[in-house]
């Protein structure tokens, strides 16, 4: 039997609005998600929210 298909989540730095991350997640999660990571552009540990 063939997987479900999960969205493709992106991950965007707060301050310099550049997509570093990326994440599968059910359809069934919320959009609202947000995580501290580590941003290469910034060189610094900012917040990644979803695109």
């Amino acid at each position: 039997m063939a997987k479900k298909k999960k969205n493709i989540l992106k991950f965007e730095c707060t301050v310099c609005k550049s997509i570093n991350y990326w994440k599968r997640a059910s359809k069934k999660t919320k959009k609202g998600l947000e995580l501290k990571k580590f941003c290469k552009k910034c060189k610094k540990h900012t917040i990644h929210k979803v695109k």
